[in-house]
């Protein structure tokens, strides 16, 4: 049985950037329902219910027609915000020298690579997610999803970096104004984290 992960910071730790109102929501609700929904797809399967969730969705093109869609959204929404909360905190950090090296190699500068990655979450239509992977021969790449679909589904990389662009991560606050929560974004990376994901 998978569990909604607890919060590493309360839940008005993140404002003015995000909420304590649209946390609570986001995390309890929203987090909660994924993980509730995951269960039961999986309540019948009992040779999936060992696996990872990692492996789970490594593997969607395989599982049972019957549970697929369920075990994709809800299985990618349980995924994709436990690690947004990980690489959020209200502490300042850095990257380390040899991710900033990393993003200096693959888009040029720390700059275009936060231009490119604010780009691609502001236009990413209706809902879903915008992600810093690395792949394979080390190089990062920014790529967007829709709905709850994750980099791990498509093999497109390991993701390092997430920023959920459903609206319900900011419309309390934010209202249609995606753009400002995404400037908001940058205020509370947890770049030690991002390091660490990164491998070193």
């Amino acid at each position: 049985m998978f569990e909604l992960p607890k919060l590493q910071f309360e839940y008005n730790a993140l404002e003015p950037f995000i909420d304590q109102q649209t946390m609570k929501i986001h995390h309890d609700l929203h987090h909660g329902g994924y993980v509730t929904k995951l269960n039961t797809a999986l309540e019948g399967n009992p040779e999936f219910q060992n696996k990872s969730v990692e492996e789970l969705l490594q593997e969607i093109e395989s599982l049972p027609e019957s549970i697929r869609m369920a075990v994709r959204n809800n299985g990618g929404g349980h995924f994709n915000h436990s690690l947004f909360w990980n690489i959020l905190s209200s502490e300042k950090s850095e990257p380390s020298s040899q991710l900033t090296s990393a993003i200096g190699t693959s888009f040029g500068s720390f700059a275009l690579f936060q231009e490119q990655f604010t780009n691609t979450a502001a236009t990413r239509f209706g809902s879903g997610w915008a992600w810093l992977v690395k792949k394979e021969d080390g190089t990062l790449e920014v790529l967007s999803t829709p709905n709850q679909d994750n980099p791990l589904m498509h093999k497109a990389g390991i993701p390092i970096l997430a920023l959920d662009v459903w609206e319900h991560a900011y419309y309390l606050k934010y209202q249609n104004r995606r753009p400002e929560y995404i400037n908001a974004f940058w205020s509370i990376v947890n770049w030690k984290k991002v390091s660490e994901l990164f491998g070193s």
